[in-house]
């Protein structure tokens, strides 16, 4: 088995998209898309976007001192449902960096219109989940991406 992990989703621009296709599994009883499952959704966006661009949860782990991520707040605005066999775009854009703190914009789309929509402000932790200033190379990473600078 290969090292390299397959990359999920691409870039356009400073907008990473992620193809998701809804299974059973995903909805509830009426073939809608259960609500928590949008978080997930979310998660795999912001987590392909960053491995995309080679930074990989795995290796932050690993770094010493170890540090990962950790979501302080996110704001969900649900527009319309999704159902089973749609296929749907995450779109995900970081926004800005400040210190440990890390800014998201997320949307999940269906046709070019929006279902659901997230504000997403992560922070970088240390193993004892204190805040840890992102890393240079974290910095250097996302910077062409960021959408209002660093």
């Amino acid at each position: 088995m290969s090292d390299r992990a397959p990359q999920s989703g691409f870039m356009e621009a400073q907008t990473h998209i992620l193809p998701v296709r809804i299974y059973y599994e995903e909805t509830d009883f009426t073939g809608i898309v259960y609500h928590a499952n949008y978080l997930k959704f979310f998660e795999r966006g912001r987590t392909d976007f960053l491995r995309t661009i080679g930074i990989h949860h795995k290796a932050l782990w690993e770094m010493d001192p170890p540090l990962a991520f950790t979501i302080r707040s996110i704001q969900l605005d649900y527009l319309g449902p999704a159902e089973i066999d749609d296929v749907l775009e995450v779109r995900t854009q970081y926004q800005k960096l400040s210190g440990a703190s890390l800014w998201a914009r997320q949307a999940i789309s269906r046709d070019g219109k929006d279902l659901v929509t997230a504000s997403v402000h992560a922070v970088c932790i240390n193993r004892e989940g204190r805040p840890r200033r992102l890393p240079l190379t974290i910095r250097e990473a996302l910077a062409p991406y960021l959408l209002e600078g660093h």
